[in-house]
């Protein structure tokens, strides 16, 4: 039999290796120090190769870097024209939105101050202030900001951007139409759709289809298979509106017409300018942390029961009027479900910002788009228990009624917008904002009004729905405790308007400006890590 090689024990070997010269210990832990240096770089590469493969990209994150960029680079200059005009036309209607809005306020506390001219009367100036904030300031806004981030998100240039330029032409002449035919008297008597359905509804359908079709042609040519979340907020709202919109104006009678105009009010809030605002909402926070979308599932769970739940929330407007009660309780659980999808959102955002929350002390678009974010969460919630007819039967008829709305359309809305536009604007006029201090100001009064707004008409509200539903109080007395409710609300809409003024000069100074800031235009003067650089340091997708 062959003799087996028998192993010395470790102890021996180990009284070898003390035993043996110094030269050859040295030489032996010099191989073994080689060894583990060499297992480490291998573990290194190997941990950096896991992270290349899970962001996508290439073996050459220089290359795929600058690839990444001139994609970019690329969408954003094929935008830039339908952008720039979407929005300069929309901040042009917040301003006339704004002074309308003033306007009618003064009018509830000062009903003499505008007599002497029809167009001016509370019924003609309320609903002009109303469409030009809904369809000329946050529709407009909201297509320019669309057409800016589809692009950029399916890795494709803007299809046919001068149709969407030509959209943007016919929407705003579809505005001065409707606009103008209802200061002048011509009203089709439905909230919300008040523009004349013969006379300006064209111009607005005709604008509408050249902006959706570029989009839609845009997303058919992606070179992406993945579909980021924003994707689907946003193509899912300009899909849904024209339908709304057709369902709206068609000439219904009688209880009929009552209900589908609340079906379109309601969904032209929650599946238009909520979907699109929700999606912005979702590209920019984590675009300026620069860290991935905390759950994409999530989100999706977000988008599919937004949309399958609120569609039938409208009908909860008419609690008390001459409609079915299986009709009013099946929007009143619809609206209760409604907490599915807001908490998706709520988490989402929150824990996609937590651990990062300085950075909204240094970034403009954070600081706007998350309190938006959070607005959209109070305003869903106040939302359900306002459907409840518990609730509803103190509220309903009552400044709370405006209260709520402001909180959605502004707080939340506007408040995105605003945050979107200082994040795309310098990208597009290749430099930065002049200046930061007017972006603090214009901050705080935005913030300061609509909370003064909506907390003075919240109170009064309350109060004039206790006073309503006592019997032996005259009804005068539910008039008379809402008068320093609207005082306060007069004072805020001026507030809110220097905001708006402060911002249109800003936009128009950063077009004018000659040369370009050194650094972004930081809320404060201190070096932070935050995506929010400007038009040539561009973020990480």
């Amino acid at each position: 039999m062959a003799a087996r090689a028998v192993r010395p024990p470790r102890r021996a070997v180990a009284r070898g290796l003390r035993r043996a010269r110094p030269a050859h210990r040295a030489a032996l832990g010099e191989r073994g120090a080689a060894a583990r240096a060499r297992a480490r770089a291998r573990t290194a590469a190997a941990r950096a190769a896991g992270r290349v493969g899970r962001r996508g990209l290439s073996a050459a994150p220089a290359d795929a870097r600058r690839e990444e960029i001139a994609i970019r680079a690329s969408a954003d200059a094929s935008s830039r024209a339908p952008v720039l005009v979407f929005f300069a036309t929309a901040v042009a209607w917040l301003l006339f939105g704004s002074l309308a809005g003033e306007l009618a306020s003064l009018a509830l506390h000062w009903p003499d101050l505008l007599g002497f001219a029809s167009f001016l009367t509370f019924g003609r100036i309320r609903t002009a202030h109303l469409n030009a904030m809904i369809y000329g300031w946050a529709s407009l806004a909201m297509c320019g900001v669309s057409l800016w981030m589809i692009p950029r998100l399916v890795h494709q240039q803007l299809s046919w951007p001068r149709l969407a330029m030509a959209g943007a032409a016919l929407w705003n002449v579809g505005l001065v139409i409707g606009i103008g035919g209802i200061l002048a008297g011509r009203n089709d008597g439905l909230e919300w759709l008040e523009m004349d359905r013969a006379l300006a509804d064209p111009w607005l359908v005709a604008g509408g289809a050249c902006v959706g079709i570029p989009l839609l042609a845009t997303l058919a040519r992606r070179t992406v298979d993945h579909l980021y979340v924003s994707v689907w907020y946003v193509i899912g709202a300009f899909l849904w509106f024209p339908v709304l919109f057709l369902v709206g104006n068609w000439p219904f009678g009688g209880v009929e017409s009552a209900a589908v105009n609340w079906f379109y009010a309601h969904n032209a809030l929650g599946l238009w300018l909520t979907a699109v605002n929700v999606g912005a909402a979702y590209y920019f926070i984590p675009k300026v942390l620069g860290r991935p979308v905390y759950s994409y599932q999530l989100s999706l769970l977000g988008f599919w029961t937004l949309a399958f739940f609120y569609a039938l929330n409208g009908m909860h407007h008419l609690i008390g009027g001459p409609l079915p009660t299986w009709m009013i309780t099946t929007s009143i659980v619809a609206s209760v479900l409604m907490i599915i999808p807001v908490v998706a959102v709520a988490v989402n955002h929150h824990m996609t910002v937590v651990g990062r929350f300085a950075a909204l002390r240094y970034s403009p678009t954070l600081r706007f788009v998350v309190i938006g974010a959070m607005a959209y969460t109070a305003v869903s919630l106040q939302g359900m228990f306002t459907a409840l007819r518990e609730v509803n039967r103190i509220t309903h008829f009552t400044q709370w009624t405006i209260a709520h709305s402001h909180v959605g359309v502004y707080g939340f809305v506007t408040f995105v917008l605003f945050g979107s536009m200082y994040y795309v604007l310098p990208r597009l006029a290749g430099r930065e904002w002049p200046s930061a201090r007017l972006i603090q100001w214009h901050f705080w009064l935005s913030l300061g009004g609509i909370g003064l707004y909506v907390v003075a008409l919240t109170v009064v509200g309350v109060l004039q729905g206790l006073v309503l539903l006592e019997p032996s109080a005259p009804f005068q007395r539910s008039v008379e405790v809402t008068i320093p409710g609207l005082y306060a609300r007069s004072l805020a809409g001026l507030v809110l308007g220097a905001g708006h003024l402060l911002f249109a000069l800003h936009c128009a100074a950063l077009l004018r400006a000659p040369a370009r800031r050194a650094m972004p235009a930081l809320l404060e003067a201190r070096p932070v890590v935050v995506r929010d650089a400007g038009a040539v340091q561009e973020p990480a997708s």
